[in-house]
């Protein structure tokens, strides 16, 4: 039997601002075509009547083809996102390495994201140093940006 991870899916209010946002902020390449989804066996998979998803598949960096972050939009639309926060249960974030941890989030915060908490570095001993920040995208997805270094 072979197992092989594929995507992580995000559900946006606007897939196509949410897309440029993964774009411009983390090189993100789009993985044509967009999707443009509907029909009797989308209603039959999803449960939903009249059921329609639009979006995109994005190569994660360094990579050419997959895995790839699948971005969406769906009608009917769930929009209550208010339990949202770090540490609740079920997906919390998506992690990106970066060389500069600090040059990111300003890219971050230019292109409609946020920062939480602060910018930290820890000392982990054999495993290097960790720089890291937790951020949010312009929809409020969580991100963790970090650098690992060695001593």
């Amino acid at each position: 039997m072979s197992v092989k991870y594929v995507h992580t899916n995000i559900i946006a209010k606007d897939w196509h601002a949410l897309s440029d946002f993964y774009i411009n902020v983390f090189d993100c390449a789009p993985l044509p075509p967009e999707r443009n989804l509907s029909g009797e066996w989308l209603d039959s998979l999803t449960k939903f009547k009249n059921c329609k998803i639009q979006g995109i598949h994005l190569a994660l960096p360094g990579y050419t083809k997959g895995p790839t972050l699948e971005i969406f939009s769906y009608e009917p639309e769930n929009a209550d996102a208010s339990a949202r926060c770090l540490n609740s249960i079920g997906l919390a974030h998506t992690a990106f390495h970066v060389d500069n941890v600090g040059e990111i989030i300003d890219k971050l915060i230019n292109n409609g994201g946020k920062i939480h908490g602060e910018l930290v570095s820890n000392d982990y001993g054999e495993l290097g140093i960790l720089t890291v920040a937790y951020a949010s995208d312009p929809e409020g997805n969580f991100i963790e940006i970090q650098n690992w270094t060695k001593n």
